[in-house]
């Protein structure tokens, strides 16, 4: 009886109920407390069976090859973390995630972002450091309330015009990327960036210029730190 009892506590039907009730699933590391659900290569159907109740989903380290264009069912998601997988494409419908507010990616082998990434307009942070990005999507600067951008340990070696319409940008992530016509195309679109990301822009350009005799490169910085400057990458941070 008990034994029955447990399995039937943790059926599929039961697991989408109990999501739906919390509106989080939260699928780490393929340790789950579910013994019947594996994730070698896919999304489980249950998550999808939550439907306009998921407000979190959570598939950090496990061996996700694609994420199923069904994705963009998920209406009401705000926070959707794909971390530590083997992703190389993000599905289109993305886009149709109108409230999703914090994009997580970092550590895939995502090597470009669909332009209907500019569709989620309520977008707020955007983190995809570890990928083979080459370039990012001209729609990101339709992305007006995005306030973080991580970039970092990518292979990008230039940034669309259209950056300069992030005008919420407050931390600017892009370690790794050392690249003199990376900087000079965000110094040419900085003005239109948020104020304070600008400050922050020139505060380190011009520390920059009295360290190393020009603004060529572009060191880490974090304000307030009364440190060495690290010289692995830039952060400028409100």
């Amino acid at each position: 009886m008990g034994c029955c009892s447990s399995r039937s506590s943790d059926s599929p039907a039961s697991r989408v109920t109990r999501w739906r009730s919390t509106g989080i699933v939260a699928l780490r590391d393929a340790r789950l407390k579910v013994r019947a659900i594996s994730i070698p290569k896919e999304v489980p159907n249950e998550v999808l069976q939550v439907g306009n109740s998921l407000r979190t989903l959570d598939l950090t380290n496990n061996k996700l090859v694609e994420i199923p264009q069904e994705i963009g069912t998920l209406a009401n998601m705000q926070r959707l973390v794909l971390a530590g997988n083997l992703i190389e494409i993000i599905p289109a419908n993305i886009g149709y995630l109108q409230n999703l507010k914090i994009l997580t990616l970092d550590r895939n082998r995502i090597s470009i972002l669909p332009e209907e990434l500019g569709s989620l307009s309520n977008l707020q942070q955007l983190s995809v450091p570890q990928n083979f990005l080459l370039c990012l999507p001209k729609s990101i600067g339709d992305l007006r309330n995005m306030s973080v951008l991580n970039v970092s340990d990518n292979k990008l070696k230039e940034l669309p015009e259209s950056i300069g319409g992030c005008s919420s940008l407050e931390e600017f992530q892009a370690n790794g990327i050392m690249n003199r016509i990376f900087v000079v195309q965000l110094q040419q679109n900085c003005n239109s960036l948020s104020p304070n990301l600008n400050s922050a822009f020139s505060a380190s350009t011009k520390l920059t210029e009295r360290l190393h005799g020009s603004s060529e490169f572009i060191p880490a910085r974090q304000p307030n730190h009364n440190g060495p400057v690290p010289t692995n990458g830039w952060i400028w941070r409100v």
